[in-house]
């Protein structure tokens, strides 16, 4: 069994228009909410052993504080070009090719596409993934090229509003 944590980047500032949208950062909230999920999931007792982001600023400052909270050091977080804005079928290059030693995997990324992908993946549908938010499931394989969005099992949905 293998374990997929997909987290939607928390909220950044969009107060600079000058600013491309990969180079955003977190606003004062996200960072807040970011720091608040990790602990969260921390408290879930899930060991995660790979993290893959998008290279936006925004997912990979997320991926960063939840890295932090798993005494995880920033330089061990994959960036991965094909995240950025990723439609499903990236998600699932991205799945299919992590290490098969690897139990557990963390991407960070963003919607629409980590809403679409997360609905495929279960029976469990959701409207929207909010801001930093994770949708967990565990995938009955032992390798994760076996990997298909068919037959998962859903662990868990939490976002920073969810009390």
């Amino acid at each position: 069994m293998k374990t997929i944590l997909l987290v939607r980047h928390a909220k950044s500032d969009r107060e600079s228009l000058s600013m491309s949208d990969s180079a955003r950062s977190l606003n004062e909230r996200g960072r807040k909410d970011a720091s608040v999920m990790a602990k969260r999931l921390l408290s879930k007792n899930i060991p995660i052993d790979v993290f893959f982001s998008s290279p936006a600023r925004r997912a990979y400052s997320t991926a960063s504080i939840f890295g932090e909270a798993f005494g995880v050091d920033s330089k061990k977080i994959t960036v991965i070009p094909e995240l950025y804005m990723a439609e499903p079928p990236a998600f699932h290059q991205v799945i299919t090719r992590a290490p098969a030693e690897a139990n557990t995997i963390i991407i960070f990324s963003h919607n629409q596409g980590i809403t679409d992908f997360a609905n495929m993946l279960t029976s469990v549908k959701i409207d929207n993934m909010p801001t930093c938010s994770i949708f967990a499931i565990e995938a009955a394989v032992d390798d994760w090229k076996g990997f298909t969005v068919k037959g998962n099992r859903f662990l868990f949905f939490d976002y920073p509003k969810l009390v």
